[in-house]
């Protein structure tokens, strides 16, 4: 597996345990207010694999991100930004806009060119 693409190697991550306990500790440590909902935590991972899948073969979702570079925390939040609907309970859009705010505050590097950083 290459190493330049990152998407593809996340992709494989995807797959294993620890991206469903990644999925749940983000959401429960940054405040989502579905952390506790099991179908809602396996949704977004599915999701969250179409954007790894997708970005693997060059799609891109990021401006500043080349698709080769996605990784799966930002795979994961583009996920949620994506899902955010507009039929969605006011309070409830907001919250989850604050999860989005909060994750990319507390994780700027994940959200870059990896060869952006210092």
């Amino acid at each position: 597996m290459s190493n330049k693409n990152l998407a593809k190697r996340c992709l494989a991550f995807s797959g294993l345990f620890e991206a469903e306990l990644l999925i749940e500790l983000m959401l429960r440590f940054w405040n989502h207010p579905l952390s506790d909902d099991q179908d809602y935590r396996n949704e977004l991972l599915e999701n969250a694999v179409e954007v790894l899948r997708a970005s693997a073969k060059g799609q891109r979702f990021m401006e500043d991100m080349p698709p080769n570079k996605m990784n799966f925390v930002s795979a994961v939040w583009y996920a949620e930004w994506n899902g955010l609907d507009a039929s969605l309970e006011k309070r409830m859009r907001l919250r989850r806009k604050q999860w989005l705010e909060r994750i990319r505050r507390s994780l700027p590097s994940c959200f870059c060119d990896p060869k952006d950083l210092p």
